[in-house]
């Protein structure tokens, strides 16, 4: 026990841990409120561009990882179409810093919820908003009197489990972030880190903390879906 303190304690181990809370307190409400804007627009519109979205976003479901993080290297790189315009215009730089870090956790975690949302609307949900826009309801009264009420244990479950998936990824966030020590390496990537350089106490008390993490996420999804 106390070896496991001591490994808990060190700089190699706090800091990955700090940085994945720090990412997750930046992603958690970023993938709320896209996920829930997402979900209901894809939901309620079908066209050509929401097929295009609904793609995009479905792509890190069926992509490995990896390859979904060296497209978004491509386009978010200095050298890149978008890269180079936040470089030049804001002075901000996406790869390798903590920002590439919580994009990749928020694109590998925003299918998780954004599909729940979307296809609850497609279903019953929708029998109900079609009812309220007869009685002649505003839009605004809709979603946020009829949709999020309805959808609340949907939201629930996904975000939880969109969570669960952003603080696991390790290919996108590779990509993105790099996977710099002491900046860049999240639990997830220090693990790996970890086991390569043959330090596995190290790397099977992160392998736990984020078994907890996990395992408490997912109680949490099977308490709201019981309800």
């Amino acid at each position: 026990m106390s070896s496991f303190f001591m490994v808990l304690s060190q700089p190699g181990t706090v800091g990955p841990i700090v940085l994945s809370l720090k990412t997750a307190c930046v992603v958690t409400p970023l993938l709320a409120i896209f996920g829930i804007g997402l979900g209901y627009s894809l939901g309620r519109w079908r066209s050509p561009l929401a097929s295009i979205v609904d793609f995009l976003i479905t792509l890190p479901l069926i992509f490995p990882p990896i390859a979904t993080g060296f497209l978004l290297l491509l386009l978010l790189g200095r050298r890149g179409p978008f890269g180079e315009i936040l470089s030049h215009a804001f002075g901000l730089d996406i790869v390798f810093s903590f920002w590439g870090v919580s994009l990749a956790s928020f694109v590998a975690g925003l299918p998780l919820i954004v599909k729940p949302v979307q296809a609850s609307l497609r279903r019953e949900i929708g029998r109900y908003i079609e009812a309220a826009q007869i009685l002649g309801k505003s839009r605004i009264t809709i979603f946020f009197r009829i949709v999020l009420p309805l959808l609340r244990k949907n939201i629930g479950v996904g975000l939880f489990l969109a969570l669960a998936r952003s603080m696991g990824d390790v290919g996108i966030t590779l990509m993105l972030g790099g996977n710099i020590v002491g900046k860049t390496n999240t639990v997830s990537l220090e693990i790996y880190n970890a086991v390569f350089t043959g330090d596995y106490e190290r790397a099977f008390i992160l392998v736990i903390i984020l078994g907890v993490v996990s395992l408490a996420l997912v109680a949490a999804t099977r308490r709201l879906s019981a309800e």
